[in-house]
């Protein structure tokens, strides 16, 4: 029997109500929230035996990390109300269509579409599809099972003529599938020194190019934005039915999800929440080759001291050896890798799964200015709000 369904796991359920339907009625709650200070309601509630064994399941190659949580969780006003906001930002970025449903989503594949092809014998990519599966960010199937990440500078120079085959067919395929401006590869040239790894495209808004670059890493292909600048990965070794489809489908996609799932007021309000300007508001994102290579004894300080602190706080193991530039973390099923992924983001840390593993990014630059503690404080709170609710 899951905890959750037990008497036990009820009894949580109804004194997380409780506490919710205690606060909505205090005429002084604003203050509280406003406050910031411990605002905590101590419930008198310890983990039952119930849910004592799932975290005994959970970490349970864990002794020491197992018992601190079976001796001191309880649950909070502050945790409910930090997990109300949560959720309510992750419904700000979500397409209307998910809002109240996103936690029923199943990461089932509908299947790949074959190409189609057109009169002049090249592919049709404006006639491929007709629905797209459920967004990553919404709870679907990623669309790749590993990361895409562009070609090396090194191996273009190697096929400079392949790799032009590839830019201009993803070009191609961008201009039929949506109304957006390609930006030149001469402009690109300017604004990144690794401008022929990377195809521009113009969106409509830096929210708009913001949104689509966590949309497109959660379908497990690299993406970055510059402003309203959108970059999508290219590389000579793209194969058309698979690399350069992936790119392609991928932005189809998550523009569809955009244009026609959004209206102009959610739009507004993921601008606002996507790019605020506040201290310690930016996005922590990957780096680039070009750093790795140059850094590489950064680069190592900041995967070890990310992957120490999160086992170290929260009991989840860490590795650091399968994508350079990104640290994984063990989740105990999908379903929590993919709650995780998506409350990161919304914490404006840019993440990923592949199966039941979470990638966050490690960046050499996360020396500065402190942003590994914030990397690291953003998943301790999001995994203690994730125990919050999974009692709910």
């Amino acid at each position: 029997m899951q905890p959750g369904g037990s008497i036990a796991g009820r009894n949580i359920q109804k004194q997380i109500a409780g506490i919710r339907a205690i606060y909505s009625c205090l005429p002084f709650r604003e203050n509280l929230k406003a406050r910031g200070g411990p605002c905590k309601i101590f419930c008198g509630v310890f983990l039952s035996h119930a849910a004592k064994y799932r975290v005994n399941a959970q970490f349970g190659r864990n002794s020491r990390f197992r018992q601190q949580i079976c001796n001191q969780m309880s649950i909070t006003l502050e945790n409910v109300l930090a997990l109300e906001a949560l959720e309510a930002r992750l419904r700000t970025i979500l397409p209307e269509l998910y809002r109240d449903s996103y936690e029923e989503v199943v990461p089932v594949s509908m299947g790949s579409a074959g190409l189609k092809y057109g009169p002049d014998g090249r592919v049709a990519w404006n006639e491929m599809w007709a629905t797209f599966c459920d967004l990553a960010m919404a709870g679907g199937p990623p669309h790749r099972g590993t990361l895409l990440q562009p070609g090396t500078r090194e191996a273009i120079a190697a096929n400079a003529e392949a790799h032009d085959r590839v830019l201009d067919e993803i070009h191609r395929g961008i201009s039929l599938v949506s109304k957006l401006q390609l930006i030149p590869i001469s402009q690109s040239r300017e604004i990144d020194p690794s401008w022929p790894c990377w195809i521009g495209v113009r969106c409509h808004s830096t929210g708009m190019a913001a949104w689509l670059v966590r949309a497109i890493v959660m379908e497990n292909v690299l993406a970055k934005h510059d402003g309203e600048s959108l970059y999508l990965p290219a590389g000579p070794d793209y194969r058309l039915a698979k690399e350069i489809k992936n790119v392609i489908t991928v932005f189809a996609k998550t523009c569809h999800y955009w244009t026609s799932h959004m209206s102009p007021d959610q739009q507004e309000a993921i601008d606002t929440l996507l790019t605020n300007d506040a201290e310690g508001s930016e996005l922590l994102d990957f780096p680039s080759a070009d750093l790795l290579e140059n850094d590489p004894a950064g680069y190592g300080q900041v995967a070890r001291e990310l992957t120490a602190e999160i086992t170290r706080r929260t009991g989840r193991a860490c590795f650091a050896n399968r994508y350079p530039g990104w640290i994984g973390v063990d989740c105990p099923n999908i379903r929590t890798a993919v709650w995780l992924m998506r409350a990161m983001t919304v914490e404006n840390v840019l993440a990923r799964r592949e199966d039941t593993v979470l990638f966050l990014p490690a960046n050499p630059r996360f020396v500065k200015e402190n942003r590994v503690a914030r990397l690291v404080d953003a998943f301790e709170r999001i995994h203690r709000l994730h125990a919050v609710k999974k009692f709910e």
